[in-house]
């Protein structure tokens, strides 16, 4: 992961990333909001770095993936410990390439479901 990203700063750790399919680990431990629970925004992150990860290696060299629609619904909480997202690619297409992303404790109790859409565009040309 590019250093100074917001991922890192959230310790986001990545497991296998392939075009089709992305995992990567997140600590709980300062990724929680006021009681203790580990932050929806944190589980939203996740799902949004595993499926632009997984949409910018499908894109391919000289184009790049840019989210264009996330959702997320909160099944439980955690508290400590690692949790594990993991997305599988929908849809891979020319323009658009979507994720269904489940992240789960270290139980494998699903915390979250997203699906996220990214836009896949030609990289813009350098300014000279």
């Amino acid at each position: 992961m590019n250093a100074g990203t917001l991922g890192e700063k959230m310790g986001i750790q990545f497991v296998e990333a392939t075009p089709q399919r992305i995992v990567a680990t997140m600590p709980v431990e300062g990724n929680n909001q006021p009681y203790g629970l580990l932050h929806g925004g944190a589980s939203v992150v996740l799902a949004e770095t595993l499926g632009s990860v997984g949409a910018a290696l499908h894109a391919g060299e000289g184009r790049i993936a840019v989210g264009l629609d996330i959702n997320a619904t909160h099944h439980r909480g955690a508290r400590s410990g690692l949790v594990t997202g993991t997305a599988t690619a929908l849809s891979l297409g020319r323009t658009l390439a979507s994720y269904d992303v489940v992240i789960t404790d270290e139980d494998g109790n699903r915390l979250c479901t997203s699906r996220i859409t990214c836009l896949l565009r030609d990289t813009a040309p350098k300014a000279q």
